[in-house]
């Protein structure tokens, strides 16, 4: 029966995409994210699942990058309309992101600065070609500040709009690119990990060393997510403090490079290397980096399978599971399988927490971009900013580097639907600052900026529901010790909110954060709080956990989360061992969990 349905899915597909496919054969499609060569253009796909795809971002710091190049040829000479997606990221007065788009020796077009809001595509114009074959293309930034490029499209057809829908854009790509309905498989895992953060590394790490066939899907070219060279914030949280099973946190201290602080202008005191060295040793760990996983396969309460696309190729890859981890941060795969989450903070009415607001709403702690400004012995320049953030000699931030508290979100921008905007404004705020620095004041004639992360660090958004939701009374040791807690955590309970000054000068618009540390005493998150309470097979371990708003403030930092890893490895494998679910461990095998993790 399952096989007579699948075969009239596929025939319904192939009536309605008959339409469609007429369009492939007048029209190609590049994605800027496939170039050959992307130069000084960097690969951006942290908004895939905003956009549904990756893109290139010119990251240049005010200087403009070196070209991206490629080569494509044509299905046929002839006349053809260039249609290219882009975005002019800070559009007013009119945005920095300008670039050049070259194709062959006779087209050459600006584009990203036309004061247009969002994502669009941009007609180019036409292009006449003689010869389809082989076709030189590159993309020539002309200002060094995060030009983007999504898609070029050429088509014969002069009314031939590319779709800007999501879900219609998805297909149309999928069409364009010939990417097959049926995806390669990767393999059939006992635990498929998303996420490569500390969580993710320690939950794949641990679940492997168990015996268990893991995959471990991580959408950037790096493992460590925050506490990697690319978002450079330090790890904190103590594993020794008062944890009373040992073997929590070993795994930890094998990923822990020391602390070289936040923004350190060294990324390889990150310790990227050592993370990828502990994963590559272990054989039953197979390593997918550059893979975003958008897409979920279930049957009833339970994840079948995850599917996640090459962020440069756009290859399909499907991993087939008994289990699944979410440790995205974002909980992007419990959202993907429908399992229940929160977002916001809860009322006191429905808690009972002395910290949460009369009224539930929907602040949230915000991202961070780290930068870093050097002293290079000799005076520099850096460009007027007008389309950035403005400072006077009333404000501005006298510093030559960044610390936590360079923070945009709370509740004026949707942490998921506005991510990129709430990275950008960030810049905003980085560039404006520093042109400031550089041209009105004189205290950083010598320094130039020399780092700042594209990719965000980001704090809070989805909380996935577990069959228990840690309170601020498990933090502060008042509500009663669970059977199951396990995870040890001694970070205060920490909660931002807009910095006082930022907002009467920035209301609205703020960019730095400040917080009131709420001491615990060290306190054991229970194992119910690290699996989904309606999907049957989904562990989640790192910031996605199920705690309210007031709780997230203290389970969010990297040690504790990276023992939260630890623990649904260790989980995961009494789960396969005997043929049970996460929730089954808990009702009948937590005792044999306990002794495990007590090192018996």
């Amino acid at each position: 029966m399952i096989r007579i349905q699948y075969r009239v899915v596929i025939i319904l597909l192939m009536l309605v995409t008959i339409a469609p496919k007429a369009l492939v054969q007048t029209g190609y499609l590049l994605e800027a994210e496939s170039f050959a060569h992307t130069g000084g253009w960097s690969i951006d796909q942290q908004f895939f699942e905003i956009m549904g795809s990756s893109y290139l971002i010119a990251h240049g710091l005010g200087k403009p990058v070196g070209d991206a190049k490629t080569q494509i040829s044509l299905p046929a000479k002839g006349k053809y309309y260039v249609w290219v997606r882009t975005k002019d990221w800070a559009p007013y007065p009119i945005g920095p992101g300008k670039f050049e788009l070259k194709i062959g020796t006779d087209y050459c077009r600006a584009f990203g600065a036309t004061g247009q809001i969002g994502w669009q595509w941009i007609p180019g114009g036409t292009l006449q070609v003689s010869n389809p074959n082989r076709i030189d293309i590159s993309l020539t930034d002309l200002t060094g500040f995060d030009g983007r490029c999504d898609a070029i499209y050429f088509t014969t057809k002069k009314n031939d709009v590319p779709p800007s829908d999501y879900k219609a854009m998805m297909q149309w790509r999928k069409e364009l690119l010939h990417i097959p309905e049926q995806p390669k498989l990767a393999g059939n895992y006992d635990l498929v990990v998303t996420g490569g953060g500390m969580a993710g590394i320690c939950t794949a790490v641990v679940a492997a060393r168990q015996g268990l066939k893991v995959a471990l899907i991580q959408d950037r070219p790096v493992l460590g997510g925050n506490n990697s060279s690319e978002i450079r914030v330090h790890l904190m949280g103590l594993i020794d403090l008062e944890n009373p099973y040992p073997v929590l946190g070993r795994v930890v201290r094998e990923l822990d490079n020391g602390d070289p602080e936040n923004a350190n202008p060294d990324g390889r005191l990150y310790g990227d290397d050592r993370k990828a060295a502990i994963v590559a040793s272990e054989k039953n760990i197979d390593l997918y980096l550059n893979m975003f996983a958008y897409k979920v396969e279930k049957e009833g309460d339970m994840i079948t399978a995850i599917v996640a696309r090459n962020i440069k190729t756009n290859e399909d890859i499907q991993f087939a599971g008994t289990l699944f981890a979410d440790c995205t941060g974002d909980g992007t795969i419990a959202s993907k399988a429908g399992a229940d989450y929160r977002i916001g903070r809860e009322s006191k009415f429905e808690t009972g927490e002395s910290l949460a607001p009369d009224t539930a709403d929907n602040f949230v702690l915000g991202a961070t971009n780290m930068w870093y400004a050097a002293d290079m012995g000799q005076a520099s320049q850096f460009p007027e900013t007008p389309w950035a953030l403005q400072f006077s000699d009333e404000y501005f931030i006298n510093s030559p580097t960044s610390e936590w508290f360079w923070e945009t979100g709370f509740n004026n921008f949707d942490p998921l639907t506005q991510a990129e905007e709430i990275r950008d404004h960030n810049f905003r705020a980085v560039y404006g600052n520093w042109s400031y620095l550089k041209n009105k004041t004189t205290n950083y004639s010598n320094y130039a900026l020399t780092w700042v992360s594209y990719i965000a660090g980001k704090r809070e958004s989805r909380r996935i529901s577990g069959d228990y939701i840690l309170t601020q009374m498990d933090c502060e040791g008042t509500r009663e010790k669970q059977p199951d807690a396990f995870v040890t955590a001694t970070w205060t309970i920490d909660l931002h909110f807009p910095d006082a000054d930022n907002s009467k000068y920035f209301p609205g618009e703020e960019f730095l954060s400040a917080t009131e540390h709420i001491r615990v005493k060290p306190y054991q998150i229970p194992y119910r709080c690290l699996y989904s309470r309606n999907i049957n097979n989904l562990f989640m371990a790192g910031r996605n956990i199920s705690t309210t708003h007031v709780a997230f403030g203290s389970t969010r930092v990297m040690r504790t989360t990276g023992m939260m890893g630890e623990l649904v490895g260790y989980a995961a494998s009494l789960a396969i061992k005997y043929n049970t679910s996460p929730r089954g461990v808990y009702e009948s095998y937590c005792d044999e969990l306990k002794k495990t993790i007590l090192g018996n």
